[in-house]
């Protein structure tokens, strides 16, 4: 969309020149104004839709706007101003391809030059300048600002992304320094008793069998504490979970609401509310343009409900699941529980409900 409105705006800005042109008397001059359109127009191609380089792009748009300006602007009836609608062009699109202060430097000095255009072919200096200025204006206001806008949302979105998957990264360290901390010590100590075991077992069978004894033992007490860190790891706090989802939505811009009861749910209908809640908010945070997100959680004596709402569907599909979605709903209905999502316009609605004990 915004490359259709460049394309037709800077094809617009050459009508008046081109018609100028035709204009033009003397053979010489016609012909010289020719090379320099098409000068301007193939710099135009290359710097506003070719790959490539930045510094390719800038300062062959630069030359040829320079170059420009001795070929076109004497060309046709000075009434026309023939150049002003050139340099306007220029000092309109030059903030897409200038970056820090030359991109405000440059529209003024071409600005400038158009005045000076003027002067030198004997036309009105204020009348190339305003029409120039005129038409930078109109430019910035209807491609170039939106074109930023644009940008910056895009960032945004890969921002959040970026946000989602550092959160899983850290989430995953901390469980691997656990269970390398947990394992580390024990399994060099097994190796060691079971080394020491396979030296002893030809001259010392009674004292071999009581350092293989050990080793089994630590080896045991090891794979309890690895249990006990994975069943840790896997009953989430849902009051932790609800609120850390609350911050960071509204860290990625995002107004979150959250409703729940009064009284907690039950400590394993909560894990598996909670470990749904971080995927829903996953989602929302990679998937969606949300504005707005509600979490609802209520209680009665059958089941727990908990409902999520954001007003970014874009795209989504209300029965299609996600790897993570999917995942989860086949977690709940191994327990009974179900997984429901619902479109209604740009409101995606995400229904999770787990059997009260």
């Amino acid at each position: 969309m915004i490359l259709a409105a460049v394309a037709v705006m800077a094809g617009g800005c050459f009508a008046v020149p081109v018609v100028a042109v035709f204009r033009e008397p003397e053979p010489v001059r016609q012909w010289l104004a020719v090379a320099g359109l098409l000068i301007l127009a193939i710099a135009y191609a290359v710097a506003l839709f070719a790959e490539r380089s930045p510094a390719v792009r800038r300062w062959g748009f630069a030359t040829a706007t320079a170059v420009s300006i001795p070929l076109v602007a004497p060309a046709g009836p000075g009434d026309m101003f023939t150049w002003a609608w050139l340099g306007g062009a220029a000092a309109g699109f030059a903030p897409l391809l200038f970056a820090g202060r030359l991109r405000w430097v440059a529209p003024a000095v071409i600005v400038a030059a158009t005045v000076v255009a003027g002067v030198f072919t004997g036309g009105s200096p204020l009348v190339h300048g305003l029409i120039a200025a005129a038409l930078a204006g109109t430019i910035l206001a209807t491609i170039v600002l939106p074109s930023r806008l644009w940008d910056l949302l895009l960032q945004a979105r890969a921002g959040r992304e970026a946000r989602a998957r550092l959160a899983v990264s850290e989430e995953r360290l901390r469980f691997a320094r656990d269970v390398h901390d947990l394992l580390g010590h024990r399994l060099a100590v097994i190796a060691l008793k079971a080394e020491l075991a396979a030296r002893l077992s030809g001259t010392d069978p009674e004292r071999a069998a009581c350092e293989a004894a050990e080793a089994q033992n630590l080896a045991t007490s090891a794979l309890s504490e690895v249990r006990e860190a994975v069943h840790g790891y896997r009953e989430v706090d849902l009051g932790d979970q609800l609120l850390a989802v609350e911050n960071v939505l509204r860290d990625a811009g995002i107004r979150c609401t959250v409703r729940q009861p009064e009284d907690d749910p039950p400590a394993g209908t909560a894990t598996q509310l909670a470990l749904a809640l971080r995927e829903a908010c996953t989602n929302v945070l990679r998937h969606s343009t949300a504005g707005w997100c509600t979490i609802e959680i209520r209680r009665d004596p059958e089941e727990v409900r908990m409902t999520i709402a954001n007003d970014g569907a874009g795209k989504a599909v209300a029965d299609g699941l996600g790897f993570g979605l999917r995942g989860t709903s086949e977690r709940l209905a191994g327990l009974g529980g179900t997984l429901r999502t619902r479109r209604e316009g740009d409101v995606f609605t995400l229904d999770i409900s787990v059997p009260a004990p």
